[in-house]
């Protein structure tokens, strides 16, 4: 009873998000870091298409694969991957390094609201769940 309150889409889409934008905190805090560095190279993380297209593509028909030459049914949302790429083919100074300084501060400005919205969706929904345990009291 208690592992289906925390693994419903909501709930999936939620922590997979937080966790997606703190890693994505953390690539750009190291970009940041790293522009001045000669050769470094930037990384981005990726993680919206594929969930968008999970979300798209899901269908509650309640298929497992037990052979991999089986068509696959569902495809969890738990299952979508958080991606670091590396983007080398573009080069902003004469030694290499493609660390946009002002494209990183706005990504790290627009991350950092993104996961305060994030945060205060899931912070309901656990004060939702607290209310239900304590049947509506304070």
């Amino acid at each position: 009873m208690i592992e289906q309150l925390f693994s419903d889409d909501a709930f999936i889409s939620l922590r997979k998000g937080l966790s997606a934008l703190s890693l994505r905190q953390q690539v750009i805090a190291n970009n940041v870091a790293n522009v001045n560095t000669p050769g470094y190279k930037k990384q981005e993380v990726s993680f919206e298409d594929e969930f968008r297209q999970a979300i798209e593509n899901r269908h509650e028909v309640g298929l497992r694969r037990t052979d991999p030459r089986h068509l696959p049914g569902t495809r969890p949302l738990d299952s979508v991957r958080i991606r670091v790429n590396t983007s080398a083919s573009t080069s902003m100074r004469n030694d290499g390094n493609n660390v946009d300084i002002d494209e990183e501060m706005t990504k790290l400005a627009e991350n950092n609201i993104r996961f305060n919205a994030v945060a205060q969706l899931m912070g309901g929904r656990f004060n939702t769940l607290k209310t239900v345990i304590n049947e509506g009291r304070r």
